[in-house]
């Protein structure tokens, strides 16, 4: 017998002791055909597709099932010869028989029959589905066709016959309708019966109609395939909407008559023995507690964690379930053992319970499909408590006493009871415990828009516990460090994660994570200010729900079924929250979407707060109120608070590459990435993060020397031109030169590669050899020829031939008049060179008019700056930093015209700025004749 496997080896190879098979001599038979069949006739033709014959035929009499298949396919290529090659044919030895009838060869008309040439198929018992704990006894017969060749016909007939005792002598059956587009040159399903016995059969997609004959004494009914493609069915259609290609088949007359079959399989009376060691488990459960509640919820925990889940169907065991001192002493079992012992457990301490067959995933189909045993694939609990239905699923895992009323999925259920039930409607409600619970404590305290650091617990409740002990047992150090950064990127995004512990919790279910992280910047700047979204769960949804077209109109929509998940955050805010204000709708209670919404926010002292939770509960929102729903959901989410920064808030560019004082921001994310980079000092995106962090935050140096180890571990273009970057910062022309030339040798169509060199190349006095590079690119074309030709006349404008680079624009110009980044190319180069001023400011406001903002402004400002004209500098400074607060050039021009207009001191913040930006920025603009103090 199968003993308990550990999870840490679910996923290996699995070798384990099975118990055998009740029928002996489980080997296929070879007999012709049962006279009933009707053989199909194989169709002619040069464009026959590759499946010639699908023929299927299923005869229901005298409680079995025979399934009769033929089929015909054509060895097109190599392609379908290998595939066509082997053969396999699975079936349930102790349900019935499989049968071989014919297997053929036809090559140009002439019939090679294969199995009296000795083929035989070879018989493996393979449980493909050990990993999903299932063991189904299926017997696979294997065949290797031998002598089959491209331009073959490959005919091959078999039944599988069927019966099971637990149906009480019923039948019941399913068969695929194979549906268009598929190709067929014969198709055909054929049902038949004793006349006078007809079972129930009906197609499940609606508008299939049969043919309908009677002869012989039987009666037949007709499908011709492929039939009509299914209608098209929206994807959050409920599911009794969704009605797949199969026709169905049951002698069940209604309901309560498979109720009334399977009810016995699940009666306790008598099953717990006294002296039993299940005996003193219920006894140690009623002594624990009087309350009813409690001992329902112990003895569910019992089932759950006691009992591993492995299902076993055969010998039977498709419907019944094994003993339960086989459950006991195995310690193992699937839905049917499980729901028995829960029901054996409560029947002992005097709690009414009953068995209530489900379906899991197709639930709400479940009440357009004929009265079958075979509509269901689940077993479970209903317990009736104080009054109320609790439903208690055994193969859960962490359910506890808070979850006790929680409602699975399953939208309709039967109750199994000896007097006949019908199909019970299982109503939704939301979960008492939100699957997911989300504390961060967030720190910005340096700088709105540098990246965040966060302390962050997660909560993981029953499934999510369970499943998230399963996958991180036997992780060693670095794959757990990799299966945390996912959980905290499936809810922050893009995010370095640091130092992390888990633990957990069994008496409440849960798995507490607990991690600090480097988080995605969350700012995003609009106009004039910076809008940072507190709300995680309303931003998240998108719904594209959509009833537009006329045969969608009255379907109605389904909503998520029952989860939830609760966010508590706070923000530590720069400079105590100085320019940032509290927008939108603080506190919420709504329903939106079919899910309810409970929030609060809050900003003091320079601590911003948000607290929310949404559920979802299933349910069905009618398509006539769509409109109104998507109203509510976009009203709800344009409402949802928000912080607003102005420009007096504290920005990246304020930052001198350290906490500012009383900020602990980049303290804390040098704190994560040191310990990032100790998971694996090996990692180069690890270094490489933390020198994007460092460069951003104004650290060049620490940029660099990461930057560089980064190239050292795992050289990439991007790493080369971030290094490079680094290295021009510091004012190290040589070797960032070097750097984006090994970024250019890897990769010479990066564009981001050709533009740096360029400029490097242009700066270190290598004009040439820069205008080479970019009439190299200009000649090979592409869309990036264009921005290749404007940034050539625009290096040379500023380090060559400033006439000739003009001369170029004018021709560019007279091609495209209305480029505004031609007239602004223009300007620049004028005042930068000090040619043609007259006539520099026309082409900046020509700039300005065709669309031109910030950048034409700044060159303006160069402009005035040229004329000593430095007001009217001053002004369009001011403009283009309303603008772009981060436009280095233009911070260095208002510092340079307030020191010219006698206010160096109000210029003073500018003129760090923008050499906090741009480090060589004063190299620059001596270049050009302007400086500090002249």
């Amino acid at each position: 017998m199968i003993r308990h496997l550990p999870p840490a080896l679910l996923g290996a190879a699995l070798i384990v002791t099975l118990p055998a098979p009740a029928r002996a001599g489980t080997e296929p038979l070879y007999q012709a055909a049962p006279a009933w069949v009707e053989t199909a006739a194989i169709p002619t033709g040069p464009a026959l597709p590759p499946q010639v014959v699908l023929d299927y035929q299923q005869r229901y009499e005298g409680g079995r099932a025979w399934s009769y298949t033929d089929q015909v396919r054509r060895i097109a290529n190599a392609e379908e010869l290998g595939k066509q090659t082997s053969v396999t044919l699975p079936w349930v030895p102790d349900k019935g028989d499989l049968i071989i009838h014919r297997l053929e060869i036809i090559r140009a008309g002439q019939v090679i029959d294969l199995v009296a040439k000795g083929q035989r198929f070879a018989v493996l018992r393979r449980e493909a589905n050990l990993e999903q704990q299932m063991v189904t006894g299926v017997l696979t017969a294997t065949l290797d066709v031998a002598g089959l060749q491209v331009g073959d016909l490959l005919r091959l007939s078999w039944s599988v016959t069927g019966s099971d005792t637990a149906l009480g002598g019923n039948v019941q059956g399913v068969g695929l309708l194979l549906p268009q587009p598929a190709r067929l040159g014969f198709g055909r399903m054929i049902l038949s019966w004793p006349q006078g016995k007809a079972p129930r059969y009906q197609a499940l997609q609606p508008g299939l109609t049969p043919q309908i004959s009677v002869a012989g004494g039987y009666q037949t009914v007709r499908y011709t395939l492929p039939v009509a493609k299914p209608a098209e069915i929206p994807p959050n259609a409920p599911g009794r909407f969704k009605r797949p290609p199969l026709v169905e088949v049951s002698s069940f007359a209604t309901w309560a008559d498979v109720a009334r079959v399977m009810a016995p399989l699940y009666e306790t009376r008598g099953l717990i023995r006294p002296g039993s060691a299940l005996k003193a488990e219920a006894a140690a459960i009623m002594a624990a507690s009087p309350d009813p509640l409690e001992r329902t919820q112990r003895a569910l925990r019992l089932v759950q964690d006691k009992v591993r889940y492995l299902a076993v169907t055969m010998n039977g065991g498709n419907y019944r379930p094994q003993t339960l001192e086989q459950t006991w002493a195995a310690r193992y079992g699937d839905c049917k053992a499980k729901t028995l012992l829960l029901l054996a457990l409560l029947s002992e301490m005097g709690i009414k319970a009953e068995a209530v067959l489900a379906n899991i995933g197709q639930g709400d189909l479940v009440s357009v499909r004929l009265p079958s045993a075979l509509a269901f694939n689940h077993v479970l609990v209903r317990a009736e408590v104080n009054g109320e239905s609790l439903w208690l699923d055994g193969t859960g895992s962490g359910d506890r006493l808070a979850d006790i009323r929680d409602t699975p999925p399953f939208f309709n259920v039967l109750p199994l009871r000896a007097s006949g039930a019908s199909l019970m409607p299982l109503p939704l409600r939301a979960n008492a415990r939100p699957s997911l619970a989300i504390t961060a404590r967030i720190d910005e305290s340096a700088a709105i828009d540098l990246d965040p650091v966060a302390d962050l617990t997660m909560v993981l409740t029953g499934r999510g516990a369970v499943q998230y002990n399963a996958a991180a047992g036997g992780l060693g150090p670095k794959e757990s460090h990799a299966l945390i950064t996912r959980l905290v990127r499936s809810q922050f995004g893009d995010a370095d994660v640091g130092k992390f512990a888990a633990s957990s919790d069994a008496e409440a279910g849960t798995v507490t994570i607990r991690a600090s992280a480097v988080l995605d910047e969350q700012w995003q700047e609009d106009g004039q200010r910076h809008i940072r979204l507190l709300d995680k769960l309303l931003a998240r949804i998108d719904w594209n729900a959509d009833r537009s077209r006329p045969a969608w109109a009255q379907i109605p929509v389904m909503t998520d079924v029952p989860s939830g998940v609760a966010y508590d955050l706070a923000i530590t805010l720069p400079d105590g929250g100085r320019g940032i204000s509290l927008d939108g709708v603080a506190a919420a209670d709504l329903m939106v979407r079919g899910e309810h919404l409970v929030r609060s926010a809050s900003l003091s002292a320079g601590i911003a707060t948000m607290r929310e939770r949404m559920d979802s509960a299933g349910v069905e929102i009618p398509a006539a109120q769509l409109g109104a729903e998507k109203d509510r959901l976009a009203k709800a989410k344009a409402s949802a608070p928000r912080l607003i920064a102005t420009r007096a808030a504290r920005h990246y560019y304020d930052v001198e590459g350290r906490d500012p004082a009383g900020a602990t921001q980049l303290a804390a994310a040098e704190a994560v990435y040191a310990d990032l980079i100790a998971v694996d000092p090996e990692e180069a995106g690890s270094w490489h993060a933390r020198g994007r962090f460092r460069f951003n935050a104004g650290n060049y140096a620490g940029a660099r020397d990461d930057y560089r180890k980064a190239v050292e571990l795992a050289a990439t273009a991007a790493r080369h031109l971030n290094l490079s970057d680094a290295l021009d910062k510091l004012g190290d022309l040589p070797a960032a030169l070097e750097q984006a030339q090994t970024a250019h040798d890897l990769d010479p169509a990066n564009g981001r590669g050709v533009r740096t060199l360029a400029w490097l190349l242009a700066d270190s006095g290598k004009l040439a050899d820069a205008l080479a590079l970019l009439d190299d690119r200009i000649a090979a074309g592409g869309k990036d020829a264009e921005d290749y030709g404007l940034l050539r006349v625009a290096i040379e404008g500023a380090h060559g031939d400033a006439a000739a680079a003009l001369a170029r624009i004018d021709e560019l110009l007279a091609a495209k008049p209305n480029e505004w980044q031609l007239h602004n190319t223009r300007c620049y180069v004028k005042a930068q060179r000090k040619l043609k001023l007259e006539t520099a400011a026309a082409d900046c406001g020509r700039a300005l008019e065709l669309g031109g903002t910030a950048d034409v402004l700044d060159s303006r400002a160069l402009l005035w700056a040229q004329l000593n004209q430095w007001d009217k500098a001053l002004a369009d400074a001011d403009a283009a930093l309303a603008l772009q607060p981060d436009l280095d050039s233009s911070r260095y021009l208002r510092a340079l015209a307030l020191a010219r207009l006698g206010r160096a001191a109000d210029g003073a913040r500018d003129l760090a700025i923008a050499r906090r930006l741009d480090p060589q920025i004063d190299r620059d603009f001596a270049r050009i004749g302007l400086k500090p103090g002249r």
